[in-house]
């Protein structure tokens, strides 16, 4: 082991040592939330898909339900404002 790697492990025992005991159980908590919550996200990613796979079993387009779903999330003027701009473009290059 070379001078600074004792010194890097050295410093990173320090550093360890000075770390409470509070502040590693704060740490624990926080970071096994974070984990909680990567499972429920990814358990709800799980219910979104098979929910858009019903929609396509009934006869829908999940593809254009998506795209409502996320149009819904803009405010009103701003969606009539994009909504403008990309038929302009579109007939400025004559796909109007």
């Amino acid at each position: 082991m070379t001078a600074q790697a004792r010194t890097q492990n050295s410093v990173a025992n320090n550093n360890v040592e000075s770390v409470d005991k509070a502040t590693a159980a704060r740490l624990k908590s926080i970071i096994e939330r974070v984990e909680r919550l990567e499972e429920e996200k990814a358990a709800l990613a799980e219910d979104v898909k098979e929910v858009y796979g019903e929609a396509k079993a009934t006869g829908f387009d999940p593809k254009i339900i998506r795209k409502i779903v996320r149009l819904r999330k803009i405010e009103l003027d701003k969606r009539r404002e994009e909504e403008m701009l990309l038929e302009t473009y579109k007939a400025a290059i004559g796909m109007e």
